[in-house]
């Protein structure tokens, strides 16, 4: 998630366990009032948010430089830590995804990408589906028809799609030549333009770019996230992989499209269930899903255009 967007949907109607109940203690207000204070403008807890992202940047550095397929790992334990936010959040919404054929699924998709490659990563999808689809049928046994059968398979198909299959992307890019180079330049590629679109946002917006999904997003801080972006992924494609600016300056403005309405349609999605973030695991950032909504369409867009053009 974008970290100018921050905004809580709260209501009388919230699902029950999705977030603070409506009548909250006298200790709960003062201490909600003292996180809202320090987060202050950037609509967060910024000192914990830039601990957190700091530790997770040095970690994810470390692990590319010196062990480059433990980053296959990294990216199973992220995805199965986000697929059971989600399938919780759906849940307590009302909405009964079937958790243990989307984790085992999911994690299928990111393993079977390192032996098998696009084909092993499209079949353990196909497969996921076809299972989840059985499991919703005969959920209930033989003797009772299934409810809401349509509405849980719809939503199943996409938290499958979202998050495990774009997410195979990444680890199909860490296969490929120089793939520890192509992970870093993608993921400080989407870091410039959050950061980009932060900053802007945050001393310049203005002027909201879509006030019904995202109040805080600003069109000066999709300009932000533009000129941050670009220049950021300019220098990293021409000094981390030795190729051609102009494929940074492209790869640039796709990151930042695709991260954009990453954020987005977690927004919406969060907005559906009422619900300010996924999770509460990271400090200042939410959940697991918070931070991964931008990096999985983006992954996706990198590694097409690091496939094509490189």
């Amino acid at each position: 998630m974008n970290s100018e967007e921050l905004t809580t949907v709260v209501g009388p109607d919230r699902p029950e366990g999705s977030g603070t109940p409506a009548a909250s203690s006298g200790a709960a207000a003062s201490s909600g009032a003292a996180a809202a204070k320090s987060a202050g403008k950037a609509g967060r807890n910024l000192p914990a948010a830039i601990g957190v992202g700091g530790s997770l940047g040095i970690g994810l550095i470390l692990v590319l430089v010196f062990v480059p397929l433990v980053w296959i790992g990294v990216v199973a334990v992220a995805l199965a830590v986000a697929t059971y936010e989600v399938s919780k959040r759906l849940r307590e919404g009302g909405v009964l995804v079937p958790r243990i054929p989307l984790l085992l699924g999911g994690q299928a998709m990111i393993w079977l990408g390192w032996p098998f490659g696009a084909v092993g990563v499209l079949s353990a999808a196909v497969g996921t589906v076809l299972i989840c689809m059985v499991w919703l049928l005969l959920r209930q046994g033989f003797d009772a028809a299934p409810k809401n059968y349509l509405e849980e398979l719809s939503v199943t198909v996409l938290v499958a799609c979202w998050l495990p299959l774009l997410a195979s992307f990444a680890v199909l890019m860490v296969l490929q030549d120089n793939g520890a180079g192509r992970i870093l330049v993608f993921v400080i590629g989407v870091v410039c333009s959050d950061v980009g679109g932060y900053i802007a946002g945050v001393l310049f917006g203005k002027h909201p770019m879509a006030p019904a999904i995202s109040p805080k997003k600003s069109w000066e801080g999709l300009a932000g996230s533009l000129i941050f972006c670009v220049i950021g992924c300019l220098l990293t494609v021409t000094l981390i992989l030795g190729a051609n600016s102009m494929i940074g300056v492209l790869l640039g403005v796709v990151l930042v499209v695709t991260g954009t309405l990453g954020d987005l349609i977690e927004s919406q999605v969060k907005r559906d269930l009422r619900i300010k973030d996924m999770g509460t695991l990271l400090p200042g950032h939410g959940g697991i899903m918070d931070r991964l909504d931008s990096l999985l369409p983006s992954a996706f867009v990198a590694w097409l255009v690091f496939t094509v053009l490189l």
